[in-house]
């Protein structure tokens, strides 16, 4: 984690990464915090925005086939701890959101796009399951919607270097449980609760 400081730094130079704490204040509580997707800044501005405390204890969850590589993977592993999750079902071995149990049971908060890729979209697409089965198995995780403003037109998808631009990220109340919720409906409901930040 040699990297983190100087990372954050340059991140917030080059795109601002200014947090704006709407329903929730920064916290120490195991948290999972869940994003739209429209660049390849968004983890890097979401975790640079926490503080450096939670920084510390906060795993964002990066694309093995895109961050597992060469430059990336080291930026990736010694700047921002990421966990890596395999997207591409047949190279998978075992549960893929294992990693990402492990980390939460060992009181690691998350950073997680539910999307699972990015669009050039303002607004996010369709979530996948695995936020739903992961605030199933750690319900005591709170759940925060952040929104990402303006990213997608500072790194767009296909770009090499951002634009700079006074990018924000926006924290939100958490996503309370309902009992026996459908997954569809859960699913809906925290990408509603992303959109409603926008």
């Amino acid at each position: 984690m040699w990297l983190s400081y100087p990372l954050a730094l340059l991140v917030r130079v080059l795109v601002g990464a200014q947090p704006r704490w709407i329903g929730c204040r920064p916290a120490p509580t195991l948290r999972i915090y869940y994003a739209n997707h429209t660049s390849h800044m968004d983890t890097l501005a979401l975790w640079c925005a926490l503080p450096a405390a939670l920084r510390a204890r906060t795993r964002p969850v990066a694309a093995k086939d895109y961050w597992g590589h060469g430059v990336r993977a080291l930026l990736a592993r010694r700047g921002f701890n990421a966990l890596f999750i395999e997207r591409d079902a047949g190279r998978r071995d075992g549960d893929p959101l294992a990693p990402l149990a492990a980390a939460l049971a060992r009181g690691e908060s998350l950073i997680l796009f539910p999307e699972g890729t990015r669009r050039a979209q303002a607004l996010p697409g369709p979530f996948k399951s695995g936020l739903f089965h992961l605030a199933m198995r750690f319900p005591e995780a709170e759940l925060i919607p952040v929104y990402l403003d303006n990213l997608h037109r500072s790194m767009p998808k296909g770009t090499f270097l951002p634009v700079p631009l006074t990018c924000s990220v926006r924290f939100g109340t958490p996503l309370a449980r309902c009992a026996d919720e459908a997954k569809d409906a859960f699913l809906e409901r925290a990408r509603q609760a992303v959109v409603a930040l926008a």
